[in-house]
């Protein structure tokens, strides 16, 4: 995966850089592998591992094409033969950072449209999410390296709607889940003191309730301190709209009315978005353009550098785990993949009968073995014939079940993993470029200090709040469409 930081040294070719660049191709592959080799890790979760880093380190070199030594080495690299510009002028990496995003979203593209249908590593075309990582790696690679080919007027339009919809759809699917994640969490703890009225669950419950409002008020009041001077208007809405709706929020999720109707409603829910929207509200203020003397971070120019690369970093990463963790929420996702042990024999009318229409897989073997055992008594096979199927079977199950968690049904959607991948791609093409500074004259560019990144996670904030309100208003609205009994 190394491949692509390998790039600029290609300009002067040796053995040493052709070695290093044919060895990165191997990175994905070598993360699957450590992984896999782990006892705590399974096959699925390796294969995560490694999609997430693919897009962590496509996020880094993307977000290295703003700076202008990358693209003068690009430039150097093809010749002089593709210059930067946009609408005639040089521009600091707005269509190097949509080309690279643009090739792995169509990386994750056509995986999603090949995986299609898949419901277990049983299938073949399994083994293009599990494994195949070095041609996966190379074809991703090739794929950047074909992107550079393509007009710029194509990439104008790409970046302004295309991935300009897809980075605000990928926000949205991550405020939905915040707001699930929220419910499962509360409910969870929840039925575990209910089930066994555990003082170590309640205590869990309260503590981080408590907790969460703590760190929520303590990040406003240091907003309203170093953020909300005289001038920063801005900024002092920002904060004080999120306090009001925080209070807001938190009395009516435990309003009569809203428990009367779902009882399970109350702090531990509204604390987790409380503590959410507030750092992002937090986020944005500490992330503004300092052209108001409104962020004080800005003025340590001392640690600028650091503290760029060191941002930017995180935020790749946190990306990168963002997505993972989105992509593969079946529940939220909506995903019909389950994990049943049994296979489907008839489609017909029996099931409203009340007749039993399934047989366990594990049947399968069993017909096998007794046609072996009728073989053996008639004399056909000799009857070693049975203690080598038996071997064979039993070592085959226990190897597939220590290193494949996925023989009986996915974990979940592939298609749906790589949907959110190529949403991904589009954020962080979008959060690189939207609203940029084309000046060029800063050797590394801080990822997200723009009024429109400020604004969408003002914004985001505040969608939030709608959704999680929205969630405990709705059985009140609409009684008939949820059950909480």
């Amino acid at each position: 995966m190394g491949a692509l930081l390998s790039l600029p040294l290609l300009v002067l070719p040796s053995v040493g850089t052709l070695a290093t660049f044919a060895a990165s191709c191997c990175g994905a592959a070598t993360c699957s592998a450590v992984c896999s080799a782990c006892g705590k890790f399974q096959s699925s979760i390796a294969t995560r591992i490694a999609y997430a880093c693919i897009l962590m380190i496509n996020s880094i070199v993307a977000w290295l094409m703003l700076t202008p030594w990358a693209l003068k080495k690009l430039e150097h690299l093809t010749l002089d033969y593709m210059a930067i510009t946009c609408d005639g002028k040089q521009c600091y990496g707005y269509v190097a950072v949509q080309r690279v995003n643009f090739a792995l979203g169509l990386f994750h593209l056509i995986l999603s449209i090949l995986l299609l249908g898949v419901k277990s590593s049983k299938d073949g075309r399994a083994g293009l999410q599990n494994g195949y990582w070095g041609p996966k790696i190379i074809i991703w690679l090739v794929l950047i390296v074909l992107s550079f080919l393509i007009p710029v007027s194509f990439f104008q339009v790409w970046g302004r709607y295309i991935a300009f919809i897809g980075a605000m759809l990928f926000v949205l699917l991550g405020l939905i889940l915040l707001v699930d994640l929220a419910h499962t969490y509360a409910e969870y703890c929840l039925e575990k003191i209910e089930t066994y009225d555990s003082r170590g669950w309640r205590f869990l419950l309260i503590g981080s309730t408590l907790g969460m409002y703590t760190a929520s008020f303590a990040m406003t009041i240091i907003m309203y301190i170093f953020f909300a001077g005289s001038g920063c208007s801005m900024n002092q809405a920002a904060i004080t709209v999120n306090l009001i709706v925080l209070l807001i929020i938190s009395f009516i999720s435990i309003h009569p009315s809203i428990q009367e109707y779902n009882p399970k409603a109350g702090l531990a829910q509204s604390a987790m978005v409380a503590i959410y929207c507030t750092y992002l509200t937090m986020s944005a203020v500490s992330m503004e353009p300092d052209d108001k003397s409104c962020n004080p971070l800005i003025r340590a120019r001392g640690t600028r550098t650091a503290s760029i690369v060191i941002g930017a970093i995180i935020t790749m990463l946190t990306i990168a785990y963002t997505t993972t963790r989105a992509a593969t929420q079946g529940i939220a996702l909506s995903s019909s993949t389950t994990n049943h042990s049994y296979t489907k024999l008839h489609d017909s009318e029996e099931a409203e009968h009340s007749l039993i229409d399934q047989q366990p897989r594990s049947s399968r073997r069993q017909m096998r073995a007794e046609a072996l055992r009728a073989a053996v008594e008639q004399g056909s096979l000799p009857a070693s014939a049975l203690d080598e199927s038996d071997s064979e079977t039993s070592s085959m199950t226990d190897a597939r079940a220590s290193k494949d968690d996925e023989r009986s049904g996915t974990q979940y959607n592939y298609s749906l993993f790589h949907i959110i991948f190529l949403l991904a791609t589009m954020w962080v093409a979008t959060l690189l470029t939207q609203n940029m500074d084309d000046d060029g004259t800063e050797d590394f560019v801080a990822v997200g200090r723009t009024y429109w990144a400020s604004w969408v996670k003002i914004v985001s904030a505040w969608v939030c709040y709608g959704i999680y309100g929205w969630s405990l208003v709705a059985p009140v609205v609409l009684p008939d469409r949820f059950d909480f009994s």
